[in-house]
């Protein structure tokens, strides 16, 4: 303290004595002017963080950035209740008339009713002999009577007018004789065409690849068949009885094609006027025609003339169908 207080004072260093106790501590003097800040000393460690303060406002939403690219589409929700059934729409126009069906067996004649009373009746007049008859004048006539009540109907007379001017000859019909007996049956008469008819369908919508030698359409559905044997796989039919046949057919696909229609006789022959070639693409085709087959004849029903993938409508409507009826 003595060193300092000569610094302060500038006087020179004493020779030294001994050190003194140390006074009593002076007041503190004046703080003085600050010094320069010294440089930073190094970072300390980061102390633990405080607890999370309040959440401020939220500020202004920013401005929207540029959409992203789409995702891909997720799966398929599920379906939602059907809605009610639309008010019915407009009928469409009748189809043609179909062709008449083949008259039905002549039913059995009914029983014979009684037979009427016959009333026999002859009038007759001989001329040879003087017989005069004379006409007196004609009396006032008398007032009108009352109207009685009208008789009972009588029953019809049959009668004969007969004069004879030959001779006396009169000729009185004599009481009806017994009945005779029932004549022999007549010979039986030629046997009449039998209900020979065939129907086959296609309901069920099948996929046919045609070819441009032809593909058969299978008919398996609603068969209604007599007098045909249809093969294994339901698209050729066999003939049995030798006649002429009413024949008529159609095609119904799902979308139009430019695809022709025939019938094909024994695998081998086109019958003839059964093709039908649309000169536009169309969704339905049908023919009908009369023509004479043969007992052993086969029959188809093809596509042909373009190589197409053709759909036939479904779901229980007719995508094909095929009709034959023997008329003799």
């Amino acid at each position: 303290m003595q060193q300092v207080l000569l610094e302060i004072l500038g006087l020179p260093e004493l020779p030294g004595g001994p050190t003194g106790p140390t006074g009593v501590t002076g007041a503190t003097g004046a703080t003085g002017v600050t010094g320069d800040t010294g440089p930073t000393g190094p970072t300390g460690v980061t102390g633990a963080t405080g607890a999370t303060g309040v959440t401020g406002d939220t500020g202004p939403t920013g401005a929207t950035g540029v959409p992203g690219a789409t995702g891909p589409i997720g799966p398929t929700g599920a379906t939602g209740d059907t809605g009610s059934t639309g008010a019915t729409g407009v009928t469409g126009a009748a189809g043609p008339t179909g062709a008449t069906g083949v008259t039905g067996d002549t039913g059995a004649t009914g029983a014979t009713g009684p037979t009427g009373t016959t009333q026999t009746a002859l009038y007759a007049v001989n001329t040879t002999g003087p017989t005069i008859i004379t006409t007196g004048a004609t009396g006032v006539t008398g007032d009108t009577g009352a109207t009685r009540a009208t008789g009972p109907t009588g029953t019809t007379q049959t009668a004969l007018y007969a004069v004879n001017t030959t001779g006396p000859t009169i000729i009185t019909t004599g009481a009806t004789g017994v009945t005779g007996d029932t004549g022999a049956t007549g010979a039986t008469g030629p046997t009449g065409p039998t209900q020979t008819a065939l129907y086959a369908g296609n309901t069920t919508g099948p996929t046919i690849i045609t070819v441009l030698g032809g593909t058969n359409i299978a008919l398996p559905s609603n068969q209604n068949i007599n007098g045909f044997t249809p093969n294994g796989s339901n698209d050729t039919f066999t003939v049995q009885q030798t006649g002429k046949y009413y024949i008529t057919y159609q095609i119904n696909t799902t979308v139009a094609l430019l695809v022709s229609a025939r019938l094909f006789l024994n695998g081998a022959t086109v019958i003839p006027g059964s093709i039908q070639s649309p000169v536009i693409s169309t969704t339905f085709i049908s023919n009908t025609l009369i023509v004479n087959l043969t007992a052993g004849n086969t029959i188809s029903l093809q596509l042909f003339g373009a190589i197409v993938t053709a759909i036939l409508i479904g779901g229980g409507a007719t995508g094909a169908s095929l009709t034959i009826i023997r008329l003799s």
